[in-house]
């Protein structure tokens, strides 16, 4: 049976993405295989179809994903006959760009290198991402269209007021934009969305 409460956070995730899409000049949206990117593809394909997506598909690797993920991220993005760019963290790691400090080490905190370098190789100018507010405190401030410097970082005073839903994805030289359209999400609607949708 489906959940009215899905639809309208289905509707505003819609409504997000094709603001990104008519705002900004290059963006991509960030395709993991995971639950939440799974979900904001599915919500690019109800912006878009039965048009191409109007912006690539980008993964940052970290190199410690399953083997079963990566196979099917490859999958999903072959039927969808849509356009993924890899960049990988081993690469950073080769060029001297990160330093791990054991073999051990979590990359999941180094991956922002990886991030920043393909934002200045193909000249970004918005990612689209599948944070959630319910994800950490730190995201609970964080609007729907998240201003970055030109280091990536973004000051939680210095955000635009959202107000009824319209978004300003002016920049200025060297800045860049997150976009969250599942930001109002919870992990238990993700979970839903993807059994109500027969996700995979």
């Amino acid at each position: 049976m489906p959940l009215p409460h899905l639809d309208d956070l289905e509707s505003e995730a819609i409504h997000i993405l094709r603001e990104v899409a008519g705002q900004c000049g290059n963006p991509a949206l960030l395709f993991s295989g995971g639950k939440d990117s799974v979900v904001l593809l599915r919500l690019a394909e109800k912006a878009f179809r039965p048009g191409r997506f109007p912006f690539p598909l980008l993964h940052i690797d970290t190199g410690h994903n399953y083997l079963e993920v990566i196979a099917f991220r490859d999958r999903r993005v072959a039927e969808l006959g849509e356009r993924l760019i890899v960049r990988t963290l081993e690469e950073s790691i080769a060029q001297g760009r990160v330093v791990l400090r054991s073999p051990d080490e979590s990359r999941n905190r180094h991956q922002s290198v990886t991030l920043l370098d393909a934002v200045a190789e193909f000249q970004f100018d918005a990612l689209i991402g599948g944070a959630r507010r319910d994800e950490e405190k730190a995201r609970a401030k964080e609007r729907v269209f998240s201003f970055r410097d030109r280091f990536g970082q973004w000051d939680p005073k210095a955000q635009r007021p959202e107000l009824w839903n319209l978004y300003n994805a002016r920049i200025h030289p060297g800045e860049h934009i997150r976009a969250f359209p599942i930001s109002n999400w919870t992990e238990l609607d993700v979970w839903r969305y993807i059994q109500q949708e027969r996700l995979e």
